[in-house]
């Protein structure tokens, strides 16, 4: 592979609902480029960005993959991001690297939630975004229809470049609206024609309407254009260009990645008007408090940043990298500023798929990987020993759903640390936690599909076994009254007994209060020394649990009488009676349950409103109101008790067509209904 610089390489995202094309798409790029000899599908297994065995068995994209396309001068780096929303976090390190996001929008189903989606995180970030419409050699496929969705989802800025010839099995051909052009396919050999004179005046009047799109967009086009005078093409695709590097201006083009029809014209037009990193705006970075911009100059200092880490049991890490700026060369030295580690670049290479082909250089706005970096992760800057600068870390979406485990056996235990250490380095999304409370390990990701594919990964690569159960809410207990009692504890079997007598009142705190002990003694009925002996047995009595063997909180105990003898008793007999009369106060306190609540905030559709507030309704949840935050949605913020929401993110995907998004955090404790309550069994008990 031959060396390029900024102005030849393209770094494109292909991006999408699943099963919009986007592999089979970058297949047929590497195809048109000669870099593979067949076309690989998608149901075969037999592809060059899937090929992990998952993927092959799902028959669909689970990570992000990359494919490097070399085509008349040009590089164009193929970033393949899974259309799952469970898998958003690949898309997101896609993004924030790609120069042009490509959405892939099958004819068939038209614009569908996930391309909403990613068409959001997209224009949030700012990268350019252009449109191919595939599979329009299939039955009921529409470019027409597919046309006016994207215009009516994404707005005026939707421009098509292209028309089909024919549709469904009549596709034969694409018709070029800015030379007005026919390229008819026949057998893998393209013709340029005249446009079919059935479809003529259409193609006329979208040529002409596209025309006076672009040279709106330049004061100078528009003023000649309007004395007659007709840009010519190269004038027309440089302003198109800025549009599209400026984000302004969302080209589409068409055809079918399989067949494959317009897969040659999407590859020239991501060389002719898509933007390489030097039409894009510089990197901000940041050197200790000082901010700063980093431009893709190859000849300045060199810059990497990594944006996704694969874990390997026998390679280690491979680190994939863009080079922000500079030339990275092989056995280079950096540094990693976040732990201030030095890193040899031993051996680069390009990744094709999961083919390594080794490189001598990788030069500003490329992409590269690099194995065996000891102490680097994804979202990680790799800089020069002098200058230690930093660019912005990916910052993965908050997990979605819990999954509690535990290992199979004693040597799956013995692995579970390491493994699940490596995994979530490759993995950003993955989040591993042990609830103290319910003593559970809990495995947080952005949906079912994304935790069990984890478990999958982690049997296939670290040979981990683990089995799935319930997870536990970490419920409470408290009391709502108060009450006395005595706690006596009185042991004698020979040489010194044990005897300790206290008296203890509980009473009810205010929520969220903790644990009060007053001493209350006088007189000398206990001795000093012994008073916190009695604390010590209440606040584990507390830890143990009430009633219900929930923790106790929010109490406040006094102990205000009690005896002791001058021989056999001790501390140990004074903490027994302290345990032994806390819980016979409790339990005639109106002991009650207390459930942790979250506060919800759900994002929805208008239209699917009503059913949110009516399922959050159903989930004993508590709606605080309602705002419209633009685009046809309205944000419903709610507490919700966290027992209803364990599988909330599957429910809600379910609820809104995938639509609906949420965040939770927890919020406070409140008390469970009684009826509730008397189906608990505690963790401690179970």
């Amino acid at each position: 592979m031959q060396d390029y610089f900024p102005a030849k390489i393209r770094t494109v995202a292909l991006v999408g609902h699943g099963g919009s094309g986007k592999t089979s798409l970058a297949e047929a790029l590497l195809y048109h480029s000669g870099a593979i000899t067949r076309l690989g599908r998608v149901e075969d297994g037999t592809t060059v960005c899937d090929h992990e065995p998952e993927e092959h068995e799902r028959r669909m994209s689970l990570a992000l993959a990359v494919a490097p396309v070399e085509l008349d001068g040009y590089k164009i780096n193929v970033l393949d991001t899974p259309g799952y929303a469970d898998f958003v976090v690949d898309v997101l390190a896609a993004l924030e690297v790609a120069d042009l996001a490509v959405f892939v929008v099958s004819a068939v189903e038209g614009v569908e939630v996930q391309t909403q989606a990613v068409w959001r995180l997209a224009a949030e970030r700012g990268v350019p975004r252009m449109v191919f419409v595939n599979k329009l050699d299939r039955d009921q496929a529409s470019f027409e229809r597919t046309l006016g969705q994207l215009r009516d989802t994404f707005g005026s800025g939707i421009a098509p470049l292209e028309l089909p010839i024919g549709e469904a099995g009549e596709l034969r051909g694409i018709a070029d609206l800015l030379t007005d052009t026919a390229y008819l396919y026949d057998g893998g050999v393209v013709t340029a024609a005249e446009v079919p004179e059935e479809m003529e005046a259409l193609e006329h009047q979208v040529h002409q309407n596209l025309v006076e799109g672009i040279v709106e967009a330049d004061d100078s086009l528009l003023e000649r254009y309007l004395e007659g005078d007709v840009p010519s093409f190269e004038e027309l695709e440089s302003v198109l260009a800025r549009g599209v590097a400026e984000a302004n201006v969302f080209p589409v083009v068409c055809g079918s990645a399989t067949v494959p029809v317009g897969v040659d014209r999407l590859a020239s037009f991501v060389c002719e008007i898509g933007p390489s990193a030097l039409d894009r705006p510089p990197r901000p970075v940041r050197a200790g408090d000082v901010e700063a911009e980093v431009a893709p100059d190859p000849d300045a200092e060199p810059l990497a940043y990594v944006f996704k880490t694969i874990t390997d049991p026998y390679v280690g890490h491979l680190s994939l990298f863009k080079v922000l700026s500079g030339t990275i060369r092989t056995d280079d030295h950096l540094r990693n500023p976040r732990t201030g580690t030095d890193e040899r670049l031993h051996t680069l290479f390009c990744l094709r798929g999961k083919q390594q082909i080794e490189v001598r250089q990788v030069s500003a706005g490329d992409i590269a990987a690099v194995a065996k970096l000891s102490d680097t992760l994804t979202g990680d800057t790799l800089a020069p020993r002098t200058t230690p600068v930093v660019a912005a870390p990916l910052e993965p979406p908050e997990p979605a759903l819990a999954m509690a485990v535990r290992p199979r056996t004693q040597a799956d235990d013995d692995k579970l640390a390491g493994a699940l250490h490596r995994l979530c380095e490759e993995d950003p999304a993955l989040r591993v936690r042990r609830d103290e409370e319910t003593h559970q390990l809990l495995l947080l990701g952005m949906g079912e599909s994304h935790l069990l594919l984890s478990l999958e990964r982690l049997r296939r690569k670290f040979g981990v076994h683990l089995d799935t159960e319930e997870v536990k809410i970490a419920y409470r207990e408290t009391i709502a009254g108060s009450a006395e009692a005595e706690g006596k504890y009185k042991k004698q079997s020979g040489g010194h007994g044990q005897f300790g007598i206290a008296y203890l009142r509980v009473e009810p705190l205010p929520r969220g209060a903790g644990f009060e002990f007053v001493d209350a003694i006088v007189g000398g009925a206990i001795p000093r020394q012994f008073i916190p002996a009695v604390e010590r047995g209440v606040a584990e009595a507390m830890a143990q649990g009430g009633v219900h063997g929930f923790p106790v909180v929010d109490v406040r105990v006094t102990c205000f009488d009690g005896k002791y003898h001058s021989v056999d008793s001790s501390e140990m007999s004074f903490k027994m009676a302290g345990a032994l009369g806390f819980r016979e106060a409790m339990a005639k306190a109106d002991p009650v349950v207390l459930e942790p609540v979250s506060l919800l905030v759900v994002t929805v559709g208008n239209d699917q409103l009503g059913d949110v507030i009516g399922d959050l309704n159903a989930r004993r949840g508590r709606v605080q109101g309602t705002e419209p935050v633009g685009d046809g949605e309205q944000e419903v913020t709610a507490m919700v008790p966290t027992s209803e929401m364990l599988r909330y993110a599957i429910d809600l995907r379910s609820l809104t067509g995938g639509r609906g998004r949420f965040r939770a955090t927890h919020d406070h404790y409140d008390v469970l209904p009684p009826h509730l309550a008397e189906r608990l069994t505690s963790p401690a008990l179970a």
